[in-house]
């Protein structure tokens, strides 16, 4: 209640409106899969709710080919928080480095994707980390599915006459739709 300086301090009743029970939306969300690389980062966008999924928006970040891994991370850095600024999620499921077995490839993705949580953090977002199992298991219910079956039934689940392309943007919505069925839309 607002009182004004010119009014009393008298206690003041307020009349409430009979209001027509109001029909609760079902819950919504927006969902960025991120799937980290060194140069190119593949990423997914779907809007859930309950129960069903629309691709809002997929594709990759690109660093110029050849580029030294500064021009990568700030091209990954500024590149994301404009999708982020565009998209506006509001949560992000990120694959999470699994055992390499060559050290220099690990290293520049590690990089990426430290400058990648830095963006998000700095975003404010919430950030859940998937390993590639855990994607597999979530789509396909089998944990050692090819590339092939997961982004078939990334297509299957979102209605989709053919596979996303390219396979980067593919396994960003791969990664956003294990999360939907995470989070239970």
């Amino acid at each position: 209640m607002y009182v004004s300086k010119n009014s009393s301090k008298k206690h003041v009743k307020q009349k409430q409106a009979k209001q027509k029970p109001v029909k609760q939306k079902a819950p919504h969300m927006r969902i960025l899969g991120i799937d980290p690389g060194s140069h190119r980062v593949g990423y997914g966008l779907l809007d859930c709710q309950h129960g069903s999924f629309r691709v809002a928006g997929f594709g990759v970040i690109e660093a110029p080919p050849k580029s030294p891994a500064a021009v990568c991370l700030s091209t990954i850095y500024s590149d994301l928080k404009e999708l982020l600024g565009m998209y506006q999620p509001e949560v992000v499921a990120i694959e999470q480095l699994f055992f390499f077995r060559n050290v220099t490839t690990v290293m520049p993705v590690a990089q990426a994707r430290g400058v990648m949580l830095l963006a998000l953090a700095q975003a404010e977002l919430e950030v859940t980390e998937y390993t590639p199992l855990q994607v597999k298991m979530g789509l396909t219910g089998y944990g050692r599915a090819s590339k092939r079956e997961v982004q078939e039934a990334v297509a299957q689940w979102l209605g989709l006459e053919k596979i996303p392309k390219p396979d980067d943007a593919a396994d960003g919505l791969a990664i956003a739709l294990c999360h939907a069925h995470q989070i239970g839309f």
